[in-house]
C-alpha cells in the first residue's frame, strides 16, 4: 500500500447536501426542478438522471442498477488516480496494472461487468467522451484489441459525482454501451475551492509520487459560473523484480555488462502529468441556459520491455535458438566469418568471439550490447476536448442542442533498443510514430410530458446525433522502420520490440454516422413503471443497426420494489481497429516472439483469410430487487449479456 502525506489549504468551504447530475441528453426544466426539490425535501439521497430521460429520481427508484459515487467518496480511497478510485468504489468495475504491455502501459484499460474497455460508454456532463488513440494489443486477455476512452485524464478534484449505469444502454446512447454507461459530472460551484498536495511511495525509494491539485469556482455575473480544476502529477517507476535466472547465469560466468535486475516488472515512470478541466454555464433568461466545458491534458510515461538475452535472442544475437551467434559480414559473405558458439556460459570469453571481433569484415550485436538489453517504451499522451451547447424550454418542449470535439494523441518512442539490420551503425533511441484519435459530435434533443389514453405524465423524448471519428497513424523516424543493409543476413528489421510506422503504414482514415432515437417512460399504474427506448444508427462504412430496450419496475411495498430490463446492443468497430498496424513482442511457450498486426484490408491479412470487421451485437437481460428500510439499503441484481461477433 502506498504511504502518503497530504496537506490541504481551504480557500473557502463548500457545502452541498445533494448532487444532481445532467446525463445523456436529458434536459433540466422547471418541472424537473420541482421533482428534484420534492425528492430533496423528503429524502437526503443521491439523485441521477443517467439511464432515463424522465425526471430525476433516487437510485432506489430506478428501474435499472445505478451507482453514484460522490466526490467525497472518491477521496476516501486515498489515491489520486481515477481508475484506482473507481475500482474500490464501483461494483463490477476492474482494472489491473500493465507492467510490460506495449501501449496498454500508457493507457490502462478498464472493465465494467467483465467486458472490454470499449464496451462501456463514457460521458462527461452527459456528453459522449472521445476514445483514446491507444489500442491495447496486450490488454491482459479481456482487453486485447480494445480501444476505450482514457478516463485517467479526469482528475477527482474536478468531479461533483460519477454515475454508473450497470445495464445495456445502446438503444439510448448508441455504440459502445453494451456493458453500461459511466457519466462523469463536473463541479459547477460558482464559489469556493481547494488546494491539495499529496506525496507518497510504496516503499523507500520505490514509486515515489507527488500530486498537486486544485479547484476554484468563480461567478460569471449573477447568472452563471466558471469552475476550474487542475492537477499535476509525477511518479517514479516501481519494481517488483528479482534477477532473471538466465541473466544471473551469464553474469556469474563473468559478463560484467548484465544489469541487475536485467528486466524490471512494475508500474511505469510518469512525468509532467497535468490536466485542466473547465466547466461553465450561464442563464440567458429563465428559459435558456448556455453551457461549455472541456479539458487539456498531457503526460509522459516510460515503461519496460522484456530482456533480450545476448546468447539466444532471435534475429539479434542468434538465428538457431542459441547454438551459435548471429554474425554479420560487411561484404555480405557470412561464410568468411568465424562461427561463434553461443551455448556457452559467456560468449564474450570464447576465442571464436575474439577472432570475430578482430576481423573488420565481421560483427555481432554483442559489440554494442554485450550484456543484452531491455528496451524502454516511452509515450507522450496529449488529450483535449471542448463541448458547448444551449438548452431550455420552448412552450411545453424542452431542448438541448450541443456540439463538441475531442482528440487523443499518443506519440511512441523506444530507448535502449536496436535496429539490427543497420548493423553496428544502428541508433539506440527511436521515434516510432504516433496514433491520433479525433471525434466530433453534434446532438439535438427534445423532450416533454404528454397525456395519452388516460395515462398522465408520460415522458417522451426524441433526438438525433451526428458523429465523425478519424484515426491517424503518424510515421516514425526512418531508422525505426527501415530495412538496413544486413536484413538479408537474418537481422531484425526496424526498432526491436516496437517497430516504427513506415510510409506504407502511415495515413488517416475516418467515418461518420447518424443516429435517431426515441424514449418513452410512464407509470401505467401507481406502482408499475414501464419504459421503451428505440435507436437507429447508420454508419458510412458498414451499414445500419436498430436496437431497443425495455425497462420495468414494480413497487411492492414502501420498502420493497422489483426491477427488470431487456435490451439489444451493438459496438461498432472503431476506425482505429479497422486500420491499425502494429508490431509487438510477446511470450509464446516461454519464447519471445514478434508479431505483426495488420488491418483486414491489408493484402497479407486478406491472403490469410482476414475479413472486414463487423459490429459486435449483444442481447442483455437483467432482474433485481431493491429493499430500503430506515438506514438499510440493499440491492440484488442478476444480469446476463450475450455478445456475438467479437
Amino acid at each position: 500500500m502506498m504511504q502518503s502525506k497530504k496537506s490541504k489549504f481551504g480557500i473557502s468551504s463548500l457545502s452541498l447536501a445533494i448532487s444532481f447530475a445532467l446525463a445523456g441528453t436529458v434536459i433540466s426544466s422547471q418541472a424537473f426542478a420541482e421533482d428534484e426539490e420534492a425528492v430533496n425535501k423528503e429524502n437526503v439521497e443521491k439523485i441521477a438522471v443517467v439511464g432515463s430521460r424522465a425526471a430525476p429520481r433516487s437510485i432506489g427508484d430506478s428501474p435499472v442498477p445505478i451507482d453514484i459515487i460522490s466526490s467525497d467518496d472518491l477521496k476516501k480511497n486515498g489515491s489520486t488516480d481515477m481508475i484506482d478510485m473507481l475500482v474500490t468504489s464501483v461494483p463490477s468495475f476492474n482494472s489491473r496494472a500493465q507492467p510490460i504491455s506495449d501501449a496498454a502501459t500508457l493507457v490502462r484499460p478498464v472493465n465494467l461487468r467483465g467486458l472490454p474497455s470499449d464496451s462501456t460508454l463514457i460521458l462527461v456532463n452527459g456528453k459522449r467522451r472521445h476514445r483514446a488513440s491507444v489500442i491495447a494489443f496486450q490488454g491482459g486477455g479481456i482487453n486485447d484489441g480494445a480501444q476505450g476512452p482514457d478516463i485517467s485524464v479526469i482528475p477527482g478534484v474536478a468531479l461533483k459525482q460519477v454515475e454508473v449505469l450497470r445495464d445495456g444502454a445502446a438503444a439510448q446512447y448508441g455504440s459502445d454501451a453494451i456493458a453500461g454507461v459511466m457519466n462523469f459530472v463536473l463541479k459547477d460551484a460558482s464559489e469556493g475551492g481547494s488546494i491539495t498536495v499529496s506525496q507518497g511511495e510504496y516503499y523507500e525509494g520505490d514509486g515515489a509520487a507527488t500530486t498537486i491539485d486544485g479547484n476554484i469556482g468563480l461567478p460569471l455575473t449573477d447568472d452563471g459560473f466558471v469552475n476550474i480544476s487542475a492537477q499535476y502529477k509525477t511518479a517514479d517507476a516501481t519494481s517488483r523484480s528479482v534477477q532473471r535466472p538466465d541473466a544471473a547465469a551469464i553474469a556469474a560466468a563473468g559478463n560484467t555488462s548484465i544489469q541487475d535486475p536485467a528486466q524490471t516488472w512494475g508500474n511505469p515512470e510518469i512525468n509532467d502529468d497535468y490536466t485542466v478541466f473547465i466547466n461553465s454555464g450561464f442563464d440567458i433568461n429563465d428559459d435558456t441556459h448556455l453551457y461549455a466545458f472541456g479539458n487539456v491534458s498531457s503526460r509522459e510515461a516510460t515503461g519496460g520491455f522484456y530482456y533480450r538475452n545476448p546468447h539466444n535472442r532471435g534475429n539479434v544475437y542468434s538465428n538457431d535458438g542459441g547454438e551459435t551467434l548471429l554474425v554479420g559480414a560487411v561484404n555480405g559473405d557470412q561464410s568468411t566469418c568465424a562461427v561463434v558458439p553461443a551455448n556457452v556460459p559467456n560468449v564474450l570469453d570464447t576465442p571464436e568471439y575474439q577472432a570475430m571481433v578482430a576481423d573488420p569484415n565481421c560483427f555481432a550485436m554483442n559489440q554494442i550490447r554485450p550484456g543484452g538489453y531491455t528496451p524502454q517504451f516511452t509515450g507522450k499522451i496529449e488529450d483535449m476536448s471542448f463541448f458547448a451547447g444551449v438548452k431550455g424550454e420552448l412552450g411545453e418542449w424542452m431542448y438541448d442542442a450541443s456540439a463538441g470535439t475531442g482528440s487523443n494523441k499518443a506519440s511512441f518512442g523506444l530507448k535502449n533498443s536496436l535496429n539490427p539490420s543497420l548493423g553496428l551503425d544502428t541508433p539506440t533511441d527511436f521515434d516510432t510514430g504516433s496514433y491520433e484519435q479525433v471525434e466530433t459530435t453534434v446532438n439535438l434533443d427534445f423532450s416533454r410530458f404528454v397525456t395519452l389514453g388516460g395515462i398522465e405524465d408520460i415522458s417522451f423524448a426524441a433526438g438525433a446525433e451526428w458523429r465523425k471519428e478519424s484515426f491517424e497513424i503518424g510515421q516514425g523516424d526512418e531508422a525505426s522502420w527501415i530495412a538496413g543493409p544486413y536484413a538479408d543476413q537474418g537481422f531484425n528489421i526496424g526498432s526491436h520490440g516496437f517497430k516504427g510506422f513506415g510510409p506504407e503504414s502511415a495515413g488517416k482514415n475516418d467515418r461518420s454516422n447518424i443516429g435517431i432515437y426515441t424514449d418513452v417512460e410512464a407509470y401505467l399504474t401507481e406502482d408499475f413503471l414501464l419504459g421503451v427506448a428505440l435507436r437507429y444508427e447508420d454508419f458510412s462504412t458498414f451499414g445500419d443497426t436498430l436496437n431497443y430496450k425495455l425497462t420495468a419496475q414494480y413497487v411492492a411495498t414502501d420498502e420493497l420494489s422489483f426491477r427488470a430490463s431487456h435490451s439489444t446492443g451493438f459496438r461498432a468497430p472503431t476506425v482505429g481497429q479497422e486500420n491499425v498496424v502494429n508490431t509487438q513482442t510477446s511470450i509464446v511457450n516461454g519464447d519471445l516472439i514478434q508479431t505483426f498486426i495488420a488491418p483486414p484490408t491489408n493484402p497479407l491479412a486478406a491472403f490469410y483469410g482476414g475479413e472486414v470487421l463487423k459490429p459486435e451485437e449483444s442481447v442483455s437481460y437483467a432482474a433485481g430487487l431493491v429493499y430500503q428500510y430506515e438506514n438499510l439499503f440493499l440491492t440484488v441484481d442478476y444480469y446476463n449479456i450475450e455478445v456475438t461477433g467479437r
